[in-house]
């Protein structure tokens, strides 16, 4: 399948949304607490008795279209993927905004935001195009890391962001009030500026 990506204004936003991000939840990550966390958090994979259908853009606030009411995007980016002139995934990045605490206050820092493939094209090497299309724009931008959330019921992403070289950097159990069940893992991916690469060669 030839994949063309598109870096696009973030005013397609709405068009973007037209691909759905839901999943099947079949199996989860597990996260239990060794001695009261001083044994670490351990994470295993476990099966579901009841699968389940997860869908981020059903979540108040969640879906692409309402992105604006609650953060500035004039700095993010979106890159969307196309096969055939048709949409069929895409890829938001978030850089440099103020009041996303998951920016952490960095200016070397981006965060993949929203990732989504159409469900019949998912695990065809579109994902992994995407990803590195944001590596690539980070880069542009002088971000030494990308950051990604994940949840431990979303299975699947945290087996691909490991699979793009992401490094798992923190596990919080107590993250989502609304949804207590779900554990927040945050993924790290270490980014290498023009610099360092002109550095290495020298």
């Amino acid at each position: 399948m030839e994949i063309e990506l598109r870096e696009e204004r973030i005013a397609a936003l709405a068009e973007y949304a037209r691909v759905p991000i839901a999943f099947l939840v079949d199996r989860i990550l597990e996260a239990s607490i060794e001695r009261h966390g001083l044994g670490g958090i351990v994470l295993t994979e476990r099966k579901l008795d009841v699968p389940f259908v997860k869908d981020y853009d059903a979540i108040d606030g969640g879906n692409p279209s309402q992105w604006a009411e609650h953060f500035d995007l004039s700095k993010w980016g979106l890159i969307s993927a196309y096969s055939g002139g048709q949409r069929v995934g895409g890829i938001v990045i978030a850089f440099n905004t103020a009041g996303v605490s998951m920016l952490e206050g960095r200016a070397d820092l981006a965060v993949l935001w929203d990732l989504r493939v159409r469900p019949e094209l998912r695990r065809h090497g579109i994902g992994a195009a995407l990803f590195q299309a944001a590596e690539k724009w980070a880069v542009g931008k002088g971000c030494r890391q990308l950051k990604v959330e994940t949840q431990n019921i979303n299975l699947a992403a945290c087996k691909f962001y490991a699979r793009q070289g992401c490094a798992l950097g923190a596990i919080n159990l107590f993250a989502y009030e609304r949804f207590p069940g779900e554990t927040q893992l945050l993924w790290y991916k270490q980014l290498v500026l023009p610099q360092q690469r002109a550095g290495e060669r020298a």
